[in-house]
């Protein structure tokens, strides 16, 4: 039992109870750049120890009532079919190419962060238009069932975005308000990775002393972050988190073998972090009234 990966169990886990992500986007490359895993168990067992930690979670927000049951379901409809696709895809061609697999990873992660700080900088306005559920026309299952279709593919080929980039659809989409984001992203989330894990699970991708070590710190960290969700800042966390993801995009493709120097992996996060704060303060002070979230989305 390796306890540098519990602590990275723990940290996750309360950023999972938080925000709703931090599966995938953080777990995998922590698992490929530091505890030197291989990349298809490294996502395999990623996405069976998510599985667990967001059942919990989902569980909780539940209970709380932030979880839109409807936008769960008609998401479901394509995540789940989407999910396996990728696990088939992954097994049957990206396997035994850990180079192209590893650019994938941090191509995900690339665009996670990218939409992480799009939306701490530029989605003030769709505050104004949020909304505590969704009218499940037929117009708007079709779009939940599409976006779950390429989400879930996404997911299950890569293990990375059952969080941010779910959740960013949720407020993108479907407008919902920011509790109902986050319940709602952390219960489809569980939904969607028991597939895909099951899908790892029959490909043999899945090593479960691995999986025991995350969950010893995973668990008690979603049981902290759920009760902090209400808590927390989101004008701080959510771009800090879209900064590290871009720093983990960076190192997994250094991983690929693509040369990078040295620096870019920490210096470049560190600039667009500078830089978003930047514009951040002037956004501020250009509309010093303009309400802020009332929670953290996914």
């Amino acid at each position: 039992m390796d306890p540098l990966v519990i602590v990275f169990g723990l940290g996750v886990g309360v950023l999972i109870g938080m925000t709703g992500i931090g599966g995938g986007s953080l777990m995998t490359p922590l698992l490929i750049l530091f505890a030197g895993v291989h990349p298809t168990v490294a996502i395999g067992t990623d996405l069976a120890y998510g599985a667990v930690t967001k059942t919990l979670g989902g569980w909780r927000h539940l209970r709380k009532g932030t979880v839109d049951l409807g936008v769960s379901k008609w998401l479901a409809f394509g995540s789940v079919p989407g999910s396996v696709a990728g696990v088939i895809l992954l097994e049957l061609v990206l396997k035994h190419s850990p180079s192209i697999l590893l650019t994938g990873v941090a191509c995900a992660l690339l665009v996670v962060s990218i939409s992480m700080l799009f939306r701490a900088l530029f989605l003030q306005a769709a505050i104004e238009r949020e909304r505590h559920t969704v009218e499940l026309t037929t117009g708007t299952k079709v779009r939940a069932v599409g976006l779950g279709v390429v989400l879930g593919f996404l997911l299950g080929l890569t293990s990375v975005g059952s969080g941010a980039l779910i959740g960013l659809a949720l407020i993108l989409v479907f407008r919902l308000t920011p509790h109902r984001v986050v319940g709602t992203d952390v219960f489809h989330a569980a939904i969607v990775l028991w597939a895909a894990g099951l899908a790892q699970l029959v490909a043999g991708n899945i090593d479960f002393a691995l999986m025991g070590t995350i969950l010893v710190g995973s668990l008690p960290g979603v049981l902290i972050g759920t009760a902090l969700s209400s808590q927390v800042p989101a004008i701080v966390l959510r771009p800090a988190l879209g900064c590290v993801l871009l720093g983990s995009s960076l190192g997994v493709l250094t991983k690929a073998g693509v040369d990078l120097p040295t620096w870019t992996i920490v210096g470049v996060p560190v600039i667009v972090g500078i830089v978003v704060a930047l514009i951040h303060r002037v956004q501020v002070r250009r509309h010093p009234a303009r309400p802020l979230p009332e929670a953290l989305p996914a």
